[in-house]
């Protein structure tokens, strides 16, 4: 009889207790091994290539580039990692931002053992899990498109709205978490066009930032989950949004 596939994970978390607490919860289990762990979201980025892990659990909060960077760098350049946010916040917001980075879960840190590891399996097998429950990624962008409905409380004039072709293309970017700098460099134009851009995008949606224009994207379907980029799919970058 053929011996079943370990899931391979990473631990990714700055606080050398949790990760062992981690790794004493998770080698309980027969079918899914620890084979790194790591402090830093720059160190990570630059093991992973080689470490070619099924699923990451990661920290929000961590030292240099947070969980959310690291997330959106790990989906762009390694779609077939599965990626496991867990931190001390639960609130609606970093839900969102955290599943539009590229993340399959969301879970606090107070989670139950047990149901822990039933996250890593339903990760590993492509699901997504949000707020306890388990979904597709076509249920989980619909999940996801309620809770931000919910958040800003259909306020927004959906009607007038008209973006250019070029405004369209840097909100996909902005809603994936490139900052303007890196948004400029992969279309190869400068930042000033960028802001330039950003300010027409934020006036014509009727939003005061960018955050809430990724919101409004999502909100309207322009943006899906699990969408790939049309340009600079293989780039790994450490720069801060800006």
């Amino acid at each position: 009889m053929a011996t079943q596939r370990k899931i391979k994970v990473v631990l990714v978390d700055d606080q050398p207790l949790w990760r062992e607490g981690l790794r004493q919860v998770i080698t309980l289990h027969d079918d899914i091994e620890v084979i790194r762990e790591i402090g830093q979201g720059e160190e990570a980025l630059t093991l992973l290539q080689e470490l070619q892990a099924d699923v990451v659990l990661l920290d929000i909060n961590l030292p240099g580039l947070n969980g959310l960077q690291v997330t959106h760098h790990l989906k762009v350049n390694w779609k077939n990692t599965a990626v496991v946010i867990l931190t001390n916040y639960d609130d609606p917001d970093h839900v969102i931002h955290a599943i539009q980075a590229g993340a399959s879960a969301f879970c606090s840190k107070d989670i139950q053992p047990e149901r822990l590891v039933e996250v890593i399996r339903v990760a590993a097998q492509g699901h997504y899990v949000i707020n306890g429950k388990i979904f597709d990624a076509e249920g989980a962008q619909n999940h996801i498109k309620k809770m931000v409905d919910k958040l800003m409380g259909h306020q927004i004039d959906e009607h007038g709205t008209s973006l250019s072709s070029r405004e369209m293309e840097i909100l996909i970017y902005v809603t994936r978490g490139y900052s303007n700098k890196e948004i400029a460099r992969t279309l190869n134009i400068s930042n000033q066009t960028v802001k330039n851009h950003m300010t027409a995008i934020l006036r014509k949606l009727k939003v005061q930032d960018r955050t809430q224009a990724a919101m409004y994207a999502l909100r309207h379907g322009w943006i899906k989950l699990g969408d790939t980029l049309r340009h600079d799919e293989n780039k790994t970058t450490f720069e801060e949004n800006s």
